[in-house]
Formats: structure tokens, sequence, C-alpha cells
């Protein structure tokens, strides 16, 4: 594990390579699964709140499961996910375009009719966060439907943490992802030297 500032990172997300490959998986991870996408107190909030302004975008079942369930869901284990519709597999805010799945919230924030992209846990995608009272720790979630991006991320070169540069500086800000830089680039000179 390295540490950063309050997180602990586990290796993997160094040593690992991955890119998604939209091509080949058409965006899977959004419609398999046992839940939704986990959620924080907080985006439950922002999941209310921009309901109405992406509800024109989703998939009519997207809606209706929705309606029914409500914005953000407690799912089976007691966790705060998205709401699924086809038994708990398809997250309600999916869309479909050319066969390949898409985030409507991120439709949405794409087009300027709302602030926010996604939730984290979906753009943080695969890092998976364990929070604790004092820390949090980042884990890699390895998923067989993701085969392609690991085959992919291997041929461009392209570590799990730095695939998701974006995501994490969402997450944690610029200061961290540069100090989680530094020790990556510490670790490899102490490796080599």
């Amino acid at each position: 594990m390295i540490e950063v500032q309050n997180t602990l990172v586990h290796e993997d997300l160094i040593s690992e390579s991955f890119v998604c490959n939209l091509n080949k998986c058409k965006g899977i991870c959004c419609v398999e699964g046992d839940a939704g996408a986990p959620l924080d107190v907080a985006e439950t909030a922002i999941l209310r709140d921009i309901y109405p302004k992406i509800q024109h975008l989703l998939e009519e079942k997207g809606i209706k499961a929705i309606e029914e369930q409500g914005t953000s869901v407690v799912d089976a284990d007691g966790d705060l996910t998205t709401p699924c519709v086809d038994g708990n597999k398809e997250c309600a805010y999916v869309t479909f375009e050319n066969g390949i799945t898409k985030c409507g919230i991120e439709k949405g924030y794409e087009l300027g009719l709302v602030d926010w992209q996604k939730p984290i846990s979906c753009h943080l995608y695969p890092i998976r966060v364990t929070q604790y009272p004092e820390f949090e720790v980042l884990n890699y979630d390895r998923w067989h439907i993701c085969h392609d991006a690991c085959t992919f991320g291997r041929e461009l070169k392209v570590p799990v943490y730095q695939f998701l540069k974006g995501p994490l500086i969402r997450k944690y800000g610029a200061e961290w992802y540069a100090e989680l830089e530094n020790s990556v680039s510490l670790k490899k000179e102490e490796e080599q030297g």
C-alpha cells in the first residue's frame, strides 16, 4: 500500500493496466452486477435535484424504475446505490447510443444541463473505495467483463491510476494526485536502485 494523505492506495493501481475499450465491452458494467452504482449521502441529494433536468434523456424503463423506487435506493446489503431495472442489473440512469451504454447523467453534464458528471463510484471504476473512520483504502476491482480494458491498457502501457487521473483529481484534488505520482516515482527509483 502507498500512503497518500488520508488514503491507502493498493499497489495494484500502479502495477496493473487498464483503459476502457467501449468498442469491445459496449459499457456492460452499467448493465451487469448485483446492485446499482454505490452512492454517498450527498450524492443522493444531487440525484434528487438533477433528475428532472435529465429525465428526458433516460430510457423509458429507467424512468419507470426511478419513479417506482426513487432516485436512489438502499440495496440488500444496506448500501446506498442507484436504482436498477431488469432484476437489479441495469442501472436506471443508463442510455444506449449505437449499441453502447452511456450514463444519462453524464450525457446531461456534457449537454450543460447539470454540473455534476456522474456518481464518483462510476467515474473511479475499476477503483473501489472502502471508507474507514480515519482513512480510505483504494483497491483495484477485478471483474471478468473488463478483460478487454485490461488488455487494452497493457497494449497502451497505461496503469490504472493514470487512466483514472481525472476522476482521482475530482475526488481527492490535484495536490493529492501529485503526491501519488511522486510516491510512485520514488517507489520505482527504489526498485531500480
